[in-house]
């Protein structure tokens, strides 16, 4: 049975992976910060799909956090997704520094610390992979939340290209609007957002799970948001600098 660990796994993007990892009969490792809910979701998960689920409570902004959650990946880890994320109410220039900063921690030093530790056991079976959840704001120029995002594709494109010889595989996925919780717990008022652009959790880890398996170095989930980020490639970054202020995830 192949393992996967996911991290911010209780709730949105994390928990539609850990359902259909599940249903593929992967065992699961779960790494959140909220242990009451993390226990909650470990039983839930198991009780309905009858695989091990193995709770880690960790908080990934923190050092003790990061190191946790290494030391399980160093011990033989099948399958990685790094989701765990938030996103700022304002503009940088209205965030504190300390929020800029735990932001870079979670989005880029943990998908870095947590990727590394997981790819040498996966170079040694020559099989696994890595899911690193950015964003289509990745392509638009959004305040630090984009270029965090940013970072992580060019990252995991970098990782892809170096490992995928060695049998493994490395993705970072880019979803637009999902309904999840990220938008409420970032206090973002998304009423005015049309129903057409939303898209639900399930659909984006069905499509990650199949472009992992073709070999993409980026999955970006819906024709729509495929065309955004075209255009987002193709166009000068004041063109569509107007729209990066809204928050894609």
């Amino acid at each position: 049975m192949p393992t996967a660990l996911i991290t911010g796994a209780t709730a949105g993007i994390g928990a539609a992976f850990a359902r259909r990892l599940a249903t593929d009969g992967f065992s699961l490792v779960l790494v959140a910060r909220d242990e009451e809910r993390l226990a909650a979701s470990a039983e839930a998960l198991h009780k309905r799909y009858g695989v091990p689920v193995e709770p880690l409570h960790a908080d990934l902004t923190t050092e003790e956090g990061m190191a946790a959650a290494e030391e399980r990946l160093l011990s033989g880890i099948d399958l990685l997704v790094n989701n765990a994320g938030f996103g700022h109410h304002g503009g940088f220039l209205d965030t504190p520094v300390e929020d800029e900063v735990r932001m870079l921690r979670l989005h880029c030093e943990a998908v870095l610390r947590l990727t590394r530790a997981a790819l040498p056991y996966m170079i040694s079976k020559r099989r696994g992979g890595v899911i690193n959840v950015a964003s289509v704001a990745a392509f638009l120029p959004g305040g630090t939340y984009s270029a965090t995002k940013s970072w992580v594709v060019n990252y995991s494109a970098s990782a892809a290209n170096m490992v995928n010889r060695d049998g493994v595989r490395v993705m970072a996925l880019c979803p637009g609007f999902v309904r999840t919780e990220f938008h409420d717990r970032a206090k973002l008022d998304m009423s005015g957002l049309p129903r057409f652009a939303w898209l639900s959790a399930d659909r984006v880890a069905a499509d990650a799970m199949r472009d992992l398996a073709r070999g993409a170095w980026v999955s970006v989930p819906s024709a729509r948001y495929k065309a955004v980020a075209a255009l987002a490639r193709l166009l000068p970054l004041n063109l569509v600098g107007r729209v990066a202020r809204l928050r894609y995830r």
